[in-house]
């Protein structure tokens, strides 16, 4: 099974539905799809929703917002209500733990970011080894409510694409052309 599998959506844990929504259109230009649970809606606390969300019987599910960026996969945001919510996770913490997102340019994408209410954790760092490339850059922020957020930039094809069997994915409308850089 290699065909026909891809990304639908990524569920981001938010603790304000309004300003996670405002941080993300701001920052990406995101569009608001639609809601599966709206904020006026009674929370969902059944036995049923701990059983099929795995959430401890002191939380009930609250609203439920799907976003579309330009490009890529869905953003599904979910706000949960109760006195057991722990905080954002960091990066060393088990489990899925930072959302990456490509972006032409990092510098304009930092700025909206920032401008949004996250706060960067350094300034962006050159790409390394077999991501290494003219341009290639990254940086981590954290989101207003402290989630991990990377944005990674490739305008250079990655060395990793002489020897992977696949691109992970590239903003390239043909992978050949990293024939181009190949130094062999």
């Amino acid at each position: 099974m290699n065909r026909g599998i891809r990304i639908d959506h990524v569920g981001v844990t938010v603790p304000d539905m309004g300003s996670a929504t405002a941080f993300f259109v701001a920052a990406f230009d995101a569009v608001v799809l639609y809601d599966v649970r709206r904020t006026t809606d009674e929370p969902n606390g059944t036995p049923e929703a701990h059983r099929y969300l795995g959430i401890p019987s002191s939380m009930a599910q609250g609203a439920i917002r799907m976003l579309a960026l330009p490009e890529g996969p869905g953003l599904e945001l979910f706000e949960y209500r109760g006195p057991d919510q722990r905080d954002a996770a960091h990066p060393s913490d088990l489990g899925w733990q930072h959302l990456a997102l490509y972006v032409d340019d990092l510098d304009d994408a930092l700025a909206r970011v920032e401008a949004a209410g996250a706060v960067r954790n350094s300034d962006p760092r050159p790409l390394r080894g077999e991501e290494a490339g003219e341009g290639n850059r990254f940086v981590y922020t954290r989101t207003p409510w402290g989630s991990t957020l990377e944005l990674v930039t490739y305008p250079t094809p990655q060395p990793y694409l002489l020897h992977a069997p696949r691109a992970k994915w590239a903003p390239w409308p043909d992978v050949d052309q990293l024939r181009q850089f190949d130094p062999a």
